[in-house]
């Protein structure tokens, strides 16, 4: 069954030799493959200025980028972010977007008690970083990816969310090869 999917490129460097860009290259392809309808953003090339008061977030007007995002969150079935690990998180230009399009009225219900408006869809988060995926995972617990996933992503009504962790990113082609075959395997069944 065909899906509507978004893919996110998060790696705020547009140079196309990241690996993180590759990646999402091979998951767009992959889901085209398996005839799935394909979206993408990426950040990189996104005016995506930062808010700076709650007054901002609350009851500033969202620019034509991040408007024409959150239509595409809107139309979408499955989200894909794809970012590299910066300081042990996603990279300020990321957490920006998150900040411009979960805006109340829009992922969530305005309000004290704010109710998720974005239930029904899914997400996975695709993670490059320098070291270990392993060590990452068991040392770090993963700890942003996890408060990604509970407090951006589950919050606004997004579940389940799937990570995929790609640790040792400056290792051999050989690797490199894998992990774009995996990403091409995961688009084709939209996972």
């Amino acid at each position: 069954m065909s899906k509507k999917i978004l893919i996110i490129d998060g790696h705020p460097d547009p140079d196309r030799g990241r690996l993180v860009h590759a990646l999402a290259d091979a998951y767009a392809k992959g889901a085209g493959l398996g005839g799935h309808q394909v979206r993408r953003l990426e950040l990189a090339t996104m005016d995506i200025p930062f808010l700076r008061s709650r007054a901002d977030w609350t009851d500033g007007t969202p620019g034509p980028a991040i408007l024409s995002a959150q239509e595409a969150i809107r139309w979408a079935e499955h989200i894909l972010f794809f970012y590299p690990l910066w300081l042990g998180d996603v990279p300020a230009l990321l957490k920006a977007f998150l900040e411009q399009v979960a805006r109340p009225g829009f992922a969530l219900s305005p309000g004290t008690m704010p109710k998720p408006m974005l239930k029904g869809r899914s997400a996975r988060l695709v993670v490059t970083m320098g070291m270990p995926a392993f060590f990452y995972r068991f040392y770090f617990a993963a700890h942003s990816v996890k408060s990604f996933e509970r407090n951006i992503l589950k919050f606004v009504g997004i579940k389940p969310v799937e990570h995929t962790l790609i640790g040792n990113v400056e290792g051999d082609a050989e690797t490199r090869e894998k992990w774009l075959d995996t990403l091409l395997n995961l688009g084709m069944a939209a996972a």
